[in-house]
């Protein structure tokens, strides 16, 4: 479990987020939605320990992410953030196996190959493990980028938008793979992602957290919080929600 308790964040004198209390449960998919702004990924980056926060704490399955060292930290919880800046002629197969670092640090072996390898079929990549990420497309990189973060091998797993620069058919294959990832199982992860896309959360999130100017407005199971009335108070427009083929779908008006 993710426990966030009282939790204030400031980006310099700029205050971001705002005693922010909030449970998220091991297992399946958590989505954290809201405008621009909101501090969506500020909060990723705090749960991470990547972003210290000014008040409050962040425990993930009991440890605090801020005292202990970056390795112990990095075999319990991946981030793939935003663009973050890679080597354009590095090759697909090693962009991925960087995903091992935390596990062999710079001594990998055969079980760090395997699961390379693991990771690259599981996001549809052997076709271009040997391809340079500078000859890939916008969202050819961003799977690779997602398998990297899955190859750490983790218990939690957490994506800042990435279903930036993908088509929708490829947006919704990564939902479904993220999906049968985060099932009960061996291997099974557990995911907190963040999405502009309400219909994929309301497809794919088994949970979701709407935040707005910095404040968590809901928390709840997706049908509990993707309603209209919800849904305006956090985007300021109207919204209808509507079942189609045992689906949620979420229309501005």
């Amino acid at each position: 479990m993710i426990e966030v308790a009282s939790l204030s964040y400031r980006a310099g004198p700029v205050p971001i987020l705002h005693d922010i209390r909030l449970s998220l449960p091991a297992g399946g998919i958590t989505a954290l939605i809201g405008p621009n702004g909101a501090g969506k990924s500020s909060l990723l980056h705090c749960i991470a320990g990547l972003n210290r926060p000014a008040a409050g704490s962040v425990r993930i399955d009991g440890m605090d992410p801020f005292a202990v060292p970056d390795r112990t930290r990095a075999r319990q919880v991946a981030i793939l953030q935003q663009s973050p800046a890679l080597a354009s002629r590095l090759r697909v197969r090693e962009l991925v196996a960087f995903g091992r670092w935390p596990h062999h640090g710079g001594r990998p072996g055969p079980e760090d190959a395997q699961a390379t390898a693991a990771a690259l079929a599981a996001f549809d990549l052997d076709a271009l493990a040997d391809r340079p990420l500078d000859t890939l497309s916008g969202g050819q990189r961003q799977r690779a980028m997602v398998a990297m973060a899955h190859a750490q091998a983790t218990p939690w797993l957490l994506l800042d938008e990435p279903l930036n620069a993908l088509d929708p058919r490829h947006a919704r294959d990564l939902m479904a793979r993220l999906h049968a990832l985060s099932r009960p199982g061996p291997g099974a992860r557990s995911v907190v992602v963040v999405l502009h896309d309400i219909n994929a959360a309301a497809i794919w999130a088994d949970r979701v957290v709407a935040m707005k100017a910095g404040h968590v407005i809901a928390a709840d199971s997706a049908a509990k919080v993707l309603r209209p009335d919800l849904l305006e108070q956090v985007f300021d427009t109207a919204f209808e929600v509507v079942e189609h083929a045992g689906r949620r779908l979420v229309m501005t008006l």
